[in-house]
């Protein structure tokens, strides 16, 4: 990737993270209307209307090979299974210290297992960037301010989960290297829609009358901002700068949550 193509993607990036962090207050919010199913429904079905004219656009159009389309099946699953936790620790875990443990696992998790199952070296640049991470992130939520019983509280066991599933997901979205990551991305939203469609989610029960403006204002930020926007960026950069390096831009996500 050029220089300067780089330096415009780490831009896109910092603004990725800006969206993630805001969409945090957003789920909580959420959280109060709906359940974690029925948000990934609402979410991916406005996700994938807008993600059909940026193909269509892009002229990536749909076509996905058999490899791709397996890898977003199982990216898909992730997905669900991701959503579950973030969404029980959101509701049942200490959100400011949870949210911390997700963002500051995720690239520790993305390394290790790189590291463990596909031989990707570890440098000690890598080793000292992620302490620096790790370092900032706690400080900036005043971590000496919680007790020990609101660190190891039960819960937030919820975020453990949510972390490893996700550098699952970005290890996942890694190998698939022969179609677009928006093309990727589609498929994964739609096989993700059509698994809770069939076995969690009931459209005749969603409480469609209880949703006020706010809660269509919070539904956009997760779906077109967060996800649409944000999640799509995220993927395109493990494909241009590789896993390793885009989730060591998670560690920017508490600093626009807090």
């Amino acid at each position: 990737m050029e220089s300067q193509n780089k330096n415009i993607f780490y831009v896109l990036m910092f603004f990725a993270m800006f969206a993630w962090g805001v969409s945090w207050v957003s789920a909580k919010y959420l959280s109060t209307y709906i359940n974690e199913y029925e948000l990934i429904f609402l979410r991916n079905i406005l996700t994938i209307i807008s993600l059909i004219p940026i193909l269509i656009y892009t002229k990536k159009y749909f076509k996905i090979n058999l490899k791709s389309f397996g890898l977003s099946l199982i990216a898909s699953v992730l997905m669900i299974l991701y959503m579950k936790y973030y969404f029980l620790g959101l509701q049942n875990g200490t959100a400011s210290l949870g949210g911390t443990f997700v963002t500051t696992l995720i690239p520790i998790n993305t390394f290790i297992l790189m590291a463990v199952f596909f031989k990707k070296q570890i440098t000690t640049k890598d080793i000292f960037a992620l302490f620096l991470g790790v370092l900032g992130v706690l400080t900036m939520i005043h971590i000496w301010t919680f007790n020990a019983e609101q660190i190891f509280a039960p819960q937030n066991i919820y975020f453990f989960l949510a972390a490893l599933l996700w550098s699952l997901i970005t290890i996942t979205s890694s190998k698939s290297t022969k179609v677009s990551p928006i093309v990727f991305s589609f498929y994964m939203y739609v096989i993700s829609t059509v698994l809770v469609l069939l076995f969690f989610v009931d459209v005749k029960t969603i409480a469609f009358e209880t949703f006020d403006t706010l809660f269509w204002f919070n539904m956009f930020i997760i779906a077109i901002i967060s996800t649409g926007f944000a999640t799509t960026i995220y993927f395109i950069g493990i494909e241009k700068l590789g896993a390793k390096e885009v989730t060591s831009f998670i560690f920017l996500v508490p600093f626009f949550a807090i």
